[in-house]
């Protein structure tokens, strides 16, 4: 089984065409290839291209724990740099992607290190996200996890966000609160976790616990719903630099919180999967 290995900023994905498989990709075999220890190591599959009535591409995105996931904005951005490696889209050219969180267009630039994707609007409505109760846009609300109480605000756009504003953050803030939000009983899908500090009208910082996959040096998805929420909130621009662990994405907004961001991707190389290697449990 053949394999492509990108990162962007950090947040690492395996790109694997189901041409290649010789059987479906299961749970127990996800869990292998992204364990870090038994497997080649990433954040995280990604399986295309897939054939689609309403776009030129479909994309499915696989967990580390081999849950699906709706949309990721760092997946997309390496998507569309392996469709360049590839030779399937040309420089500039604006293509669309099909995922379970809705249709993107992507654009590739700069001899394919940086990708612009249109990522879709970001929603507030509890409905549409989801957290449980009454049909509301979710700003400003309380939650406990553990020993501490938060004030968040909730978001999809595609998968579903909880952004926690403080005055600050750091890793250890997130391994500790990150993982008790994902599973809290207000999100019936479990949910991915920003805490989110901002810096000024132009910059913000975040901290990510990714639904599935834990800790995560960047995300462009949480960015692109924790720059959104600081929007909601009045907090900054519509044009945000989005500074995380791993690196820093660009993120433009317009009034209806649709979004557009812009980072960078780097091929990390290519191999084969061994059959060996499924002999492994984890």
């Amino acid at each position: 089984m053949k394999f492509f290995k990108y990162h962007a900023l950090g947040n690492d994905y395996l790109v694997i065409d189901p041409k290649d498989l010789t059987a479906p990709l299961m749970e127990p075999q996800i869990r292998v290839i992204c364990h870090r220890n038994f497997g080649v190591g990433s954040d995280g599959i990604l399986l295309g291209p897939l054939p689609s009535a309403q776009a030129k591409f479909a994309l499915r995105i696989f967990n580390p724990d081999g849950s699906e996931a709706e949309k990721s904005g760092n997946g997309l951005r390496i998507f569309s740099r392996y469709l360049f490696d590839r030779k399937l889209v040309g420089v500039d050219d604006e293509f669309s992607i099909e995922t379970p969180g809705g249709l993107v267009k992507c654009t590739v630039t700069d001899n394919g290190r940086t990708v612009r994707v249109e990522m879709g609007k970001v929603s507030f409505w509890s409905d549409e996200i989801p957290v449980i109760g009454p049909r509301r846009e979710v700003i400003n609300e309380k939650i406990t996890a553990g020993d501490r109480a938060f004030t968040f605000c909730a978001a999809t756009i595609g998968n579903p966000h909880c952004v926690v504003p403080l005055p600050e953050i750091g890793e250890a803030l997130a391994k500790q609160y990150g993982p008790l939000l994902e599973k809290h009983s207000n999100f019936p899908k479990r949910i991915n976790v920003q805490f989110l500090r901002v810096l000024g009208r132009r910059n913000i910082q975040i901290e990510i616990w990714e639904r599935g996959a834990g800790y995560t040096l960047a995300s462009g998805s949480s960015s692109s719903a924790a720059a959104a929420v600081a929007r909601k909130l009045g907090l900054v621009d519509n044009a945000v630099q989005v500074q995380m662990p791993g690196g820093v994405l660009s993120i433009e907004m317009d009034d209806q919180f649709a979004i557009l961001m812009t980072g960078p991707v780097t091929k990390v190389g290519e191999g084969t999967l061994s059959p060996e290697l499924f002999d492994t449990k984890v």
